[in-house]
């Protein structure tokens, strides 16, 4: 299947991506807008999306995205990108009342929520989903580019175990596109200002650990946030530096997003499934790398979330004793 064959009568087209969304998230949309802006020149095509970080202004025309949710049109197709509806956030009313919506995403956790659906959780990313859905020949050198920060985000540059012979090989043949894969690796994932490594060493500095130190949790509350000025896209990394903590096999990073709401990202080295747990909360993900929203104080929080990390654990570790 290719994604032109469902918008060719299109005369609108609207895409969204999740809230407060990633590498891949931004890949995906901006892969998609500038494949349509070049393959459907005559197409009207709008992107909604939360503002990006500052790393993804690399990516051609970033700068056309709509950050400001405030419109009426009814668009022919709207494409939700890498979530499903309830994870648009103020993009979801345009979604919902679209003639014809489609949801394109690898996450397990996604049933999904539009008229055509295209779920592939053993893809690595959105991104590489999304490759096989373009016609090859109006693939050029930006939207490449796009596709491959989205699939390096969601890899954590290849080390995760989402990793297939597939996705390498995907990543192979865009970087044939000549970009300077490299630098693009350095700025948008690996690079961070002198205030987010401080604060990313503040939280692992208050870090704690607890389950025989399999489990390690930390969180940045606003005053914090307020004292370094920081947003939470400056958190990213965090939760993965916790991770490879020698010992650790699942690693929890909260921040606060107003009194008593947190945001919760979690990560797991294999015995521990936290997209399972996620959804237990309303969140979702994939095995090794879920999230959620809590309500309550910070401890109840982590109480709630150990119950079910102590279970798997328990479970994994009685199976490997038989």
């Amino acid at each position: 299947m290719k994604i032109i064959d469902e918008l060719k009568d299109a005369k609108t087209i609207g895409i969204g991506g999740h809230v407060r969304p990633d590498g891949d998230c931004v890949g995906s949309v901006m892969g998609l807008y500038l494949y349509l802006k070049k393959a459907l020149p005559a197409v009207q095509v709008d992107v909604y999306l939360e503002k990006p970080a500052d790393i993804f202004q690399c990516i051609h025309n970033i700068d056309e995205i709509h950050s400001d949710f405030s419109t009426d049109i009814v668009y022919d197709v709207f494409l939700a990108m890498d979530c499903n509806a309830e994870r648009l956030g103020s993009a979801e009313p345009i979604f919902e009342r679209a003639l014809k919506r489609i949801n394109i995403d690898h996450h397990i956790s996604n049933s999904g929520c539009g008229d055509i659906n295209i779920i592939e959780p053993e893809r690595s990313s959105t991104c590489e989903l999304l490759y096989g859905l373009l016609e090859e020949d109006k693939i050029d050198e930006e939207i490449a580019k796009a596709l491959y920060i989205g699939i390096v985000h969601d890899t954590g540059v290849f080390q995760y175990s989402n990793t297939s012979p597939e996705t390498l090989k995907l990543a192979a043949e865009l970087i044939k596109f000549g970009f300077d894969f490299p630098k693009l690796i350095d700025e948008t994932f690996y690079e961070k200002t002198y205030v987010q490594s401080q604060i990313m060493g503040r939280a692992i500095l208050e870090s704690i650990r607890f389950m025989e130190g399999k489990c390690i949790v930390s969180m940045v509350d606003r005053k914090m946030m307020d004292f370094y000025q920081v947003e939470p896209s400056d958190l990213d990394g965090i939760v993965n530096q916790l991770r490879i903590v020698k010992g650790v096999e699942c690693a929890i990073f909260m921040y606060e997003v107003k009194p008593m709401e947190y945001k919760v990202s979690m990560r797991s080295n294999g015995m521990v499934d936290v997209a399972e747990i996620a959804v237990k909360f309303g969140g979702g993900g994939h095995v090794r790398a879920a999230g959620c929203s809590m309500n309550g104080t910070y401890h109840d929080s982590i109480n709630n979330l150990a119950v079910h990390i102590e279970e798997q654990l328990k479970e994994k570790t009685s199976a490997s004793a038989c």
